[in-house]
């Protein structure tokens, strides 16, 4: 685990002070003083690495939130704003490389699902995929036929629309993205929670029933 942070600290340091990934592999290993190798035993590309750096932010933020004892106690959508709130404080300690490698990836990156955010967005959704079960459980969270399954999928696309705020946000201490956060994820479970479209169906389904 120590050489692959020491991995991971070389590489974003490199490509923050050049601008661009070394070289080679051959080049990086030996700025690490390792047979290259020894560097395929961690890591087979450069892409490889800013995947699992992605995929560590997140794991960094969930764990993070999900340790604080008040999370707990939280209802589904609080859960999801402390997820967030969280998350960008961990993007910011990292925003320099976190913009650097957001802005290589193909755009709009929504539809394009690269690559690098694979490995991040599989996490993301297990932890979505969570989430709204509880929210079903605890009825916060409506069952609709054919469209439920879909939630985790329309938190993902929420999640992106977030990361590219905060890359453009140029408010003071990204103030905006905190307005962004609060207004989606609202906009989100109140669009997922019992509607009056819900008590409309039921009306229709009671009265099918009992003509």
């Amino acid at each position: 685990m120590e050489k692959v942070e020491k991995i991971r600290k070389t590489y974003v340091e490199y490509v923050l002070e050049q601008g661009q990934a070394p070289a080679s592999f051959y080049a990086f290993a030996k700025k690490l003083k390792m047979a290259e190798a020894d560097l395929y035993e961690f890591y087979t590309s450069f892409e490889a690495i800013e995947m699992d750096l992605w995929a560590s932010f997140f794991t960094q933020s969930r764990t993070t939130a999900e340790n604080d004892p008040v999370y707990q106690t939280y209802s589904v959508r609080e859960k999801l704003l402390a997820f967030y709130y969280t998350w960008v404080e961990v993007l910011k300690s990292n925003r320099s490389f976190v913009v650097y490698s957001y802005r290589k990836l193909p755009q709009p990156v929504a539809p394009k699902n690269p690559q690098q955010l694979r490995p991040f967005k599989d996490a993301f959704l297990n932890y979505a995929h969570d989430l709204m079960y509880e929210g079903r459980e605890s009825q916060e969270i409506v069952a609709r036929p054919y469209i439920s399954n879909r939630y985790p999928e329309a938190v993902w696309l929420n999640t992106l629309y977030i990361l590219d705020f905060w890359v453009k946000d140029t408010s003071r201490n990204f103030e905006l993205t905190d307005t962004a956060i609060e207004k989606t994820v609202n906009t989100g479970f109140d669009l997922m929670g019992r509607s009056i479209v819900d008590t409309v169906v039921d009306l229709a389904k009671f009265v099918y029933q009992n003509r």
